[in-house]
């Protein structure tokens, strides 16, 4: 990973365009080729980014970074840098459940039919290039249904599954694919923001999966 800090301003060209004026900011160049550009706040979210496949081409002053499907373009005029240095992260293990998620996981996959009727399981752990999909399964109209799952539902897991299903939805063979989050308890931001992308959010009774009888229902 590449760190850069420079004076920068950022012009967005492509099927919207847009404009970041002239301001010290953090540029982070991944192993994958995605370009993302952050201020000093909001937190996880870029000011404006593109994902891969791209490539980037530095011409003095002038960084342009280009889309290799769409030909969009991201263009970084450069007036300063503060700093640059590169850092080598290696594999990372990816994000481990405990114990409670992972037995969520089990249970739900061995009671996949809790989501709707007609639902099949396809795989557990289901594998990509950025981790596993803890459930991967089909809806009772054979669509294909990604699903992440979490003891307590909040933002970072939500973007996890953007991430899977941005991924996904590159596999012409499982396309399109929608997104499940489900959790024994979901934030109301984590919420807001699973429905603005078209996720659905699911409240799992761990009790209920269980076959513990309770007098409220799963939902």
């Amino acid at each position: 990973m590449r760190l850069v800090i420079a004076r920068c301003s950022v012009d967005y060209v492509g099927r919207l365009t847009a404009h970041l004026p002239m301001a010290p900011r953090l540029i982070l160049i991944k192993g994958d080729g995605s370009v993302s550009v952050h201020a000093d706040d909001r937190a996880y979210k870029p000011l404006n980014w593109m994902s891969p496949p791209c490539r980037l081409r530095e011409e003095g002053g002038t960084w342009t970074v280009t889309h290799g499907k769409t030909g969009e373009r991201l263009i970084l005029t450069i007036e300063e840098i503060l700093h640059d240095s590169s850092h080598e992260l290696g594999v990372d293990p990816g994000l481990r459940k405990d114990g409670v998620e992972a037995h969520l996981q089990e249970l739900l996959a061995q009671h996949i039919e809790t989501l709707g009727d007609g639902w099949s399981l396809i795989r557990r752990e289901f594998p990509t290039a950025i981790g596993p999909v803890d459930i991967l399964c089909r809806d009772r109209l054979g669509g294909t249904v990604a699903v992440e799952i979490k003891r307590r539902g909040e933002i970072d897991g939500v973007e996890q599954l953007t991430r899977y299903l941005e991924l996904l939805n590159r596999d012409t063979l499982l396309a399109p694919v929608k997104g499940v989050f489900a959790a024994q308890e979901i934030r109301p931001q984590a919420r807001v923001l699973a429905v603005d992308r078209g996720i659905e959010c699911v409240t799992l009774d761990y009790d209920a999966l269980r076959g513990i009888e309770r007098t409220d229902t799963l939902f």
